[in-house]
């Protein structure tokens, strides 16, 4: 599962803002040096890419390197919450696509593209992000959706985390589920470590004696993407730090063997609180004591980027 690694110096965060005119759309913001806790907001925190199609909106943005190390894909949520209340319906009949930008150098990303992934079953197409999987010689990309049994799509139905394979972002195979453990699980996130797969999720449902760990992140490991089975690792990450949580992402320091896990508390107060661990296997998580992000950081991804990358993303929208 190992790819071309470029000498890192650095880290870039992509993100989406809270509901508002211009929130939901692509924001990025930039690590002090190679400092992994330590950001802030380019282009003055105004959006660096705006969506003009499907629902005119973007959420949950994430991009993948690709395995040659020299190709990135961006893909988002097709979504746009501001000033919209029915959020019943955003589930039933949101759109069943994703936004797919490509660049080869960070900056330029050209015309975004809606690509269709789900099925006509689905009622929503949440959260999707990208891994290269080796196995299949080509990019895994899962998202959550709500499926009905019913064409009007008017029946109960819960998320499970969808996925399909692609090679160029444009064709897709079949969506097939990635987990479905029959109650609403939304948010996932993937990261690899020494032959083995580790994948964090959103516990969806409320939090009560069926779900002491409602509203929260888990987290689970397998030696393949597609296994049948991922071993249990955690529950409730972060709880006591944070109220609830979703979104996680996760990322690892470019200088030593440790890692930060992002959990987005969504409250009115606070949002993303980073936490970190150097023994990713063992599911412990602490809170980091030295941070410093961006305003209003929501779902989104930290990808590890050169000093070239660096300076290149600094000098276009410093």
């Amino acid at each position: 599962m190992s790819s071309a690694r470029p000498e890192y110096a650095g880290y870039l965060y992509v993100h989406f803002k809270r509901e508002s005119a211009d929130g939901e759309q692509i924001h990025f913001a930039l690590s002090d040096g190679d400092d992994p806790l330590h950001f802030d907001d380019l282009n003055g925190g105004r959006p660096v890419l705006f969506s003009t199609l499907g629902d005119r909106g973007v959420r949950d943005p994430h991009i993948v390197r690709s395995p040659e190390g020299d190709r990135f894909f961006m893909v988002a949520t097709d979504l746009r919450v501001f000033e919209r209340t029915d959020w019943d319906r955003m589930q039933r009949w949101g759109s069943r696509s994703i936004m797919v930008w490509e660049s080869d150098d960070l900056v330029d990303w050209g015309e975004g593209r809606l690509v269709e992934v789900a099925p006509p079953a689905a009622g929503n197409t949440w959260a999707p992000e990208s891994v290269w999987d080796p196995e299949q010689g080509a990019y895994l990309v899962h998202w959550s959706s709500s499926l009905y049994d019913d064409a009007a799509h008017e029946g109960p139905s819960y998320n499970r985390i969808m996925y399909a394979t692609t090679r160029d972002f444009r064709e897709f195979s079949a969506p097939r589920p990635w987990v479905d453990r029959g109650w609403n699980t939304i948010d996932a996130t993937v990261i690899a470590h020494d032959g083995l797969y580790y994948r964090f999720l959103k516990d969806e449902r409320a939090r009560d004696g069926a779900a002491p760990h409602g509203k929260s992140v888990f987290s689970e490991t397998a030696a393949s993407l597609t296994a049948e089975r991922w071993e249990p690792l955690a529950e409730g990450i972060g709880l006591g730090a944070v109220k609830q949580g979703e979104g996680p992402l996760v990322y690892k320091s470019n200088t030593e063997d440790k890692w930060f896990l992002w959990i987005d508390e969504f409250t009115p107060e606070r949002r993303y609180v980073p936490f970190e661990t150097t023994d990713l296997a063992g599911g412990e998580w602490l809170p980091c004591t030295d941070v410093r992000l961006p305003a209003d950081p929501c779902h989104g991804v930290v990808l590890p980027v050169t000093a070239a990358e660096h300076a290149r993303l600094k000098a276009a929208w410093a």
